[in-house]
């Protein structure tokens, strides 16, 4: 390992052999958090990094506060397991989206608890699967990797490979931690039985029905009242029984019941005072001769927003009708639901208690889905249940299938009911003289000091306020940055110097600092590239197994775009005979487009040493038709594409830039002039808005608008 540009001092002579000068090393980490990647923690000497007058970059600094990208991903699960959010619902995995809040655990004490946790990352991968059946019913579809927590530990679904270090794994005797899901198929349609069901539940629990002859003003007769009035607090119930009436023909109104007090929140209400209406919604709300399932999932919820509480662990839903009463019984009993009839109250009130635990409670709300959030409550209780979480037996199921992940602010979440791990690995480069196979998936760098040294070096007078890229190197909101957070610090050192600075990444946690980069563009140019070489997912799968979809990357660019930036895209590499035909790079410039984003950067695939025996070993496997084109682009040593295949790829590329009205250009189309020499030639340079680098190629903060390049 070539760890000599980090050390501090002279070389440890007790060190052990090969040692020598790794002084500038903190400690190496394995943790839970990233399972099978190890963490070299270091003290830097440096961080801005001068960029050699050889090169053909078109800036002179950089940052690099890793060596080694924590984008692969190991542990997955299938999209359509049921992530519990923060809210106390449930959402597909296939669904969820970065800036999501979920539901994850955090020691408190001695006690693990619920808290909410935010979605910064996620990707779609494919691996081989497993099925985990517990006793309670709950089954996991996941990848041998996927880690649980058991009443034991953090354990992996199946053991390590042959030949790797042991690792802990699940076993029959094994009982995982949280609720569990049970045998119940989630289901959140709201067909019609539902919607009767809810109303009959609603109305028939919190309603006013008043038919009523009253004498005419006039003395002349008499007619008849109708008058329907639902007044509630909570207007996500209100707001879905105004809609389901809707759906059967009833148009209500709406008023204000009750100004909110100090002790009390306001209600409102909905009301018809049609006798048609009337006559219909008491047709609705009849009980019916012979109840469907979905009719009395939709009684349970219609009534536990009406009459149901959850407190202290004890789900109730109360009522004086003994109808009433023995309707919602009968659905629990038939939902397989253990329930008490509690004694009459003197108020002449009943009530339908729920047993199991948390548990039972849990199955509930995802059985009937109840419109009322905060009756959903979760966050802060402990993870602890009698629920049975034992496994009764784990499969391979012998297929490999597209597979899911996310990473979360707390490192977990609920998956299925009970309590999952996040998935990080990634490595670092062969420059520090690591292998780019296994090495590259699991070792990285991070220079844990590198914000404090940064604002050193940009406080030293000879610091002339260049322009100062990250993401050039290794990307700095890879998801290791989610665990060591060095960006926030880097930012506010750049900024509160005065320095202008770019970031090109491919992850999506730059939502995450979209507040401070705004803050500082305030102060100084910044500017934010996404890099998106593929729009195919399966490609994808192939490619970069663990980085964000295209999806996730243009959400992230979009989310950059509201937020003030004019923000580039790098369309590299594009990829000879896999992603450079007419119709994919139109579809990648569609969705670029729509993204919002103002400018593209193009460019062929580089197959540097390294990346290159790599690419060729899986086009060997993927794609071995493509095999002797690829030795004839790139023959012997050579790392670039064939300058006639680049412009072959800009003539296809620049059309298509200006039907779809994006600024762009190719990666090698740089604006050459002569190098500016001296520190007032650069500021002068400045003044004027151009800044040249030493290459003579224009910087990144010469636009006058914040972009990258």
């Amino acid at each position: 390992m070539r760890w000599q540009g980090q050390e501090l001092g002279v070389a440890d002579a007790a060190a052990l052999p090969g040692l020598e000068h790794l002084n500038g090393l903190v400690q190496s980490v394995t943790t839970p958090e990233f399972a099978g990647v190890t963490f070299h923690e270091v003290l830097c000497k440096t961080a801005l990094n001068h960029v050699p007058g050889a090169s053909a970059m078109p800036f002179d600094w950089t940052v690099n506060p890793y060596r080694g990208c924590s984008h692969a991903c190991v542990y997955c699960l299938d999209p359509s397991t049921m992530i519990l959010m923060a809210d106390g619902r449930s959402k597909a995995l296939r669904d969820l989206a970065v800036g999501d809040m979920v539901v994850g655990t955090q020691r408190e004490g001695s006690y693990r608890r619920y808290t909410a946790a935010t979605v910064s990352a996620k990707w779609s991968t494919r691996k081989r699967a497993h099925r985990v059946r517990l006793a309670d019913g709950t089954e996991l579809i996941a990848s041998a990797d996927h880690r649980f927590l058991t009443e034991r530990g953090w354990k992996y679904v199946r053991p390590a490979p042959s030949g790797s270090p042991q690792r802990p794994f699940l076993t029959t005797n094994n009982k995982l931690l949280g609720f569990g899901m049970g045998p119940t198929a989630i289901d959140h349609s709201e067909s019609p039985a539902y919607r009767t069901g809810y109303l009959t539940g609603m109305i028939r629990g919190d309603a006013m029905m008043l038919k009523r002859e009253y004498p005419r003003t006039n003395g002349r007769g008499t007619y008849i009242a109708h008058r329907f009035r639902l007044a509630l607090a909570d207007t996500e119930a209100l707001d879905r029984s105004r809609r389901y009436l809707a759906r059967s023909g009833v148009t209500t109104n709406t008023r204000v019941f009750a100004e909110a007090t100090a002790n009390r929140r306001a209600m409102d209400a909905i009301f018809t005072s049609r006798a048609a209406d009337y006559e219909a919604i008491t047709s609705l709300v009849s009980w019916p001769q012979d109840p469907s399932p979905d009719w009395r999932r939709g009684l349970l919820a219609g009534v536990f927003d009406a009459e149901g509480s959850c407190s202290q662990g004890i789900l109730r839903i109360s009522n004086k009708d003994p109808q009433m009463i023995a309707a919602i019984h009968n659905a629990l009993v038939a939902y397989d639901f253990d329930v008490a009839i509690e004694p009459i109250r003197p108020n002449g009130v009943t009530s339908v208690r729920l047993r199991g635990g948390h548990a039972e409670r849990r199955r509930f709300f995802e059985l009937v889905q109840p419109a009322i959030t905060r009756k959903l409550a979760l966050l802060g209780a402990a993870v602890k249940s009698d629920a049975p979480l034992r496994i009764v037996s784990i499969e391979d199921l012998g297929e490999t299938v597209d597979m899911v992940d996310i990473t979360t602010s707390t490192g977990d979440f609920i998956a299925n009911g009970v309590v999952s791990h996040n998935c990080f690995a990634r490595g670092t480069h062969e420059y520090l003289e690591l292998d780019a196979g296994r090495d590259f998936d699991s070792q990285v760098i991070v220079k844990i000091n590198v914000a404090e040294v940064l604002e050193k070096e940009l406080r030293r007078g000879s610091w002339a306020h260049e322009p100062v890229m990250l993401g050039t190197n290794t990307d700095p909101y890879q998801r290791a940055e989610g665990r060591y957070k060095l960006m926030p610090g880097i930012v506010s050192a750049l900024t509160e110097s005065g320095t202008p600075f770019s970031i090109l990444t491919k992850g999506t946690l730059l939502r995450r600092d979209l507040p401070l980069l705004r803050e500082a563009a305030a102060s100084v140019r910044v500017s934010i590239a996404m890099s998106i070489a593929i729009f195919d997912d399966a490609l994808q799968h192939l490619i970069e197994p663990g980085t964000p979809t295209a999806a996730a990357r243009l959400e992230t660019v979009r989310a950059a775009t509201e937020a003030g930036f004019h923000v580039t895209v790098f369309l590299m590499p594009i990829i000879p005979h896999l992603t450079d035909s007419i119709a994919a790079i139109d579809d990648a410039l569609t969705r670029i487009k729509a993204a919002g984003a103002t400018r593209v950067v193009y460019g062929a695939l580089h197959l540097r040493p390294g990346a290159k025996q790599w690419f060729m070993q899986w086009l060997e496997q993927q794609h071995p038709e493509l095999v002797s084109s690829y030795l004839g682009l790139y023959p012997g040593a050579s790392a670039n594409a064939p300058k006639a295949y680049r412009a072959w790829l800009a003539k296809r590329v620049r059309p298509l830039l200006r039907v779809h009205g994006l600024d762009g250009r190719a990666e090698d189309d740089h604006p050459r002039g002569t190098p500016v020499s001296g520190l007032a030639a650069r500021a002068d340079a400045r003044a004027s808005g151009i800044v040249t680098t030493s290459r003579g190629r224009a910087s990144a903060a010469a636009v006058a608008e914040p972009r990258l390049f």
